[in-house]
């Protein structure tokens, strides 16, 4: 792991890419390692490629210092919550709070969660100037080292780490911020997976080019308007009263299909209250009326007739007499005339399509489709006059009961709204109502829209995460949408440390930093979700962690380098107590691809403990003598369920002897035949 981290030294804002590209093409590198873009134009030509030496692109200052933050390895471990994670109802739960900079964080997950994420939702700063966003990085590089890593000059490089250090929120600085995350976010989205980016309009045109670099612009889903249904004025002339939400999918063609993702549910969960009539069931369908600027009488003529109906009898008629003016002609050569009067005259009412926007309206259906099928018309009198429905006959034994009435369920085939009216002031009241004290946090999220959001994939058993967690609004989407609707979906919350303003309603209430609030509202919420649904068997724990500095605490001097020796100062790795040790541990199955809710199996060697994850054991406590190994390989000869491959000892904790002793013992041949490998973590 230190190894890992140091490996920052080497690594420029294009190494990673380099090395993809390497994987690749590896033709297209000369023998010193450096790439030679010609012979990547000169492929792409032979292939049909069209290769401009222009296009249009964003660009910003601190584009290429983005990059190189994007590209260096995170210099944090991960800790867990011990006491937390241990209650009962934590135990088992597979979903995760975590505490730190979004950065890192996304930079632990990616080896472990790598194309596995279906949906990420994040609600990033707005820059409003308002909002509190301020870039400030505590990174320390001279010009010159920056040069070099970033590929600038000096000069340019000085102007980025002048506003990288002062606290900047102008659009680079929050380019600069975003662009980081959302590159190893997308390498978290699975190849169907999607991201939803809620944003104002101060930065949703550089979000939107933005994304168009990061995951494509082929891979741009929608652009969703959020009708906030607020009712205050704004100080401007135009009141703003919608935000965006910017939709992208992971890849457009998953493994070579040739073929678009669907990405987004195209059909919705409907029920429908079963009526019984002659002994046969029907559910009503909507109005058999046309909708929006095509469903007027001037742009669909032949649907304008009028329906005829007898409410004594129930008897009805469609009659194309658009052209006739009932009220003044009166010629008995008109047969259309005649019909019409004969059945005015014996009870029957005249039913015109809805206006449209002001105008006459049309029907969906033709009239003689109408005439024909009257058998699946249902015309019902209301207060406001008539509708006339369409009824859609089922069978009885699809019927089930909900709510103390008859219903069928299925699903209906939907495009997703365009426009999502959820009012901001329901988000608000829903938090205070958990919390019990207003005012906590401004702003948070609507949990109807976010469940709107969510239910959106087609995957109930899918990954949700949300990297700005801020009052945990998600994570109390997610658990809502499970108890009502289904599913077993697990959310992933990370929230930095931030404080709370010392005058603020939130450290009145004894909240000292905002990760205080996502936590007790991810707490609050789960108790009132799985009150109110007894029958719920989703999963309402969760598990806690955060980052802690590589080379601070005890983990003091662990990436320490010096000029000298007399400058050295090693790091103790015998002086870290079981805290400290579970943070490597933890960090380090994460590495190794493993789950993070996922807990190590303790495995007892003759009185020396190793941790078990999968196919790795861990050796992380000091303390193994030559005899605990003994015991590993004979549990690995006699116990049919103990097939360790890969060994990882932490260096610091072992003399030389004993590394020396344990190397030489894997590569002892085991009735198993097992090819142990032999790891050794510094």
């Amino acid at each position: 792991m230190q190894s890992e981290i140091k490996k920052n030294e080497e690594i420029t804002a294009s190494s990673e890419q380099a090395a993809k590209l390497k994987a690749l093409f590896p033709s297209c590198f000369d023998a010193d390692g450096r790439f030679r873009p010609d012979k990547l134009e000169e492929l792409l030509r032979a292939d049909g490629a069209d290769i401009t030496r222009e296009g249009y692109k964003l660009d910003w200052l601190g584009k290429s210092y983005a990059r190189l933050l994007a590209n260096l390895k995170t210099e944090t471990l991960l800790a867990p919550n011990a006491e937390h994670n241990a209650k009962p109802e934590n135990t088992e739960s597979q979903n995760l709070l975590i505490q730190g900079d979004n950065l890192d964080v996304l930079k632990h997950l990616v080896n472990a969660y790598s194309e596995k994420i279906k949906i990420i939702y994040i609600d990033p700063p707005y820059n409003t100037g308002s909002d509190g966003f301020v870039y400030a990085d505590d990174r320390k590089f001279t010009p010159k080292q920056l040069a070099v890593l970033a590929g600038l000059d000096e000069a340019e490089a000085k102007r980025v780490l002048s506003f990288t250090q002062s606290k900047s929120n102008s659009h680079s600085a929050w380019l600069t911020f975003l662009y980081p995350r959302l590159y190893v976010a997308r390498e978290l989205l699975h190849d169907d997976g999607v991201i939803f980016i809620s944003i104002d309009n101060n930065e949703q045109a550089q979000l939107k080019l933005l994304c168009d670099e990061v995951f494509g612009e082929e891979n741009f889903v929608a652009q969703f308007v959020h009708d906030k249904l607020n009712s205050k004025n704004d100080s401007s002339s135009v009141q703003n009263n919608h935000d965006y939400l910017i939709c992208y999918r992971r890849q457009t063609k998953p493994n070579g299909s040739g073929e678009a993702n669907s990405t987004l549910r195209n059909t919705e969960l409907v029920t429908k209250e079963v009526f019984e009539e002659s002994g046969r069931h029907y559910f009503l369908n909507d109005p058999i009326t046309t909708r929006g600027d095509g469903g007027t009488l001037n742009k669909r003529e032949n649907l304008g007739y009028t329906v005829y109906f007898n409410a004594e009898t129930g008897e009805f008629k469609g009659i194309q007499d658009y052209d006739v003016d009932l009220a003044k002609t009166s010629n008995d050569e008109n047969e259309v005339y005649k019909a019409v009067q004969s059945l005015l005259d014996e009870g029957f009412v005249a039913i015109r399509p809805p206006k449209v926007r002001g105008q006459l309206g049309a029907w969906t259906w033709e009239l003689d489709k109408f005439n024909k099928d009257k058998d699946h018309i249902v015309i019902k009198e209301t207060k406001n006059g008539f509708t006339v429905r369409k009824r859609t006959f089922v069978s009885s034994d699809a019927i089930i009961e909900k709510g103390g009435k008859p219903v069928v369920e299925f699903d209906d085939q939907k495009s997703s709204r365009s426009i999502l009216e959820f009012s901001t002031n329901d988000g608000t009241t829903l938090l205070s109502d958990t919390l019990g004290e207003e005012g906590i946090f401004s702003n948070p999220k609507n949990v109807a829209l976010l469940k709107y959001i969510v239910s959106l994939v087609p995957d109930e058993d899918c990954l949700v995460l949300d990297f700005f967690a801020g009052s945990g609004s998600s994570a109390h989407a997610v658990m809502a949408l499970n108890a009502e609707a289904g599913g077993s979906r697990k959310f992933i919350s990370v929230q930095l440390d931030e404080e709370t303003n010392e005058d603020s309603p939130a450290r009145r209430a004894g909240y000292r930093t905002i990760f205080e609030i996502t936590r007790q509202r991810i707490l609050r919420a789960a108790y009132n979700i799985r009150d109110a649904n007894s029958d719920a068997t989703c999963d309402f724990g969760f598990k806690e962690f955060k980052t802690i500095p590589a080379n601070d605490g005890p983990f003091a001097h662990y990436l320490d380098d010096a000029d000298t020796m007399e400058d050295y100062v090693p790091f103790d790795g015998m002086a870290l107590d079981d805290a400290a040790l579970g943070a490597l541990l933890t960090t380090w199955k994460v590495y190794d691809g493993l789950p993070l809710h996922q807990d190590l199996v303790p495995i007892d060697l003759g009185g020396y403990t190793a941790h078990l994850g999968e196919h790795i054991l861990y050796f992380s406590h000091k303390g193994l003598e030559l005899s605990h190994i003994t015991e590993m390989l004979r549990r690995i000869d006699e116990d049919d369920d103990f097939s360790p491959r890969k060994l990882v000892v932490f260096h610091h904790v072992f003399g030389d002897k004993i590394l020396r002793e344990f190397s030489e013992a894997v590569n002892a041949p085991n009735r198993k035949h097992l090819e142990l490998t032999f790891e050794q973590r510094f």
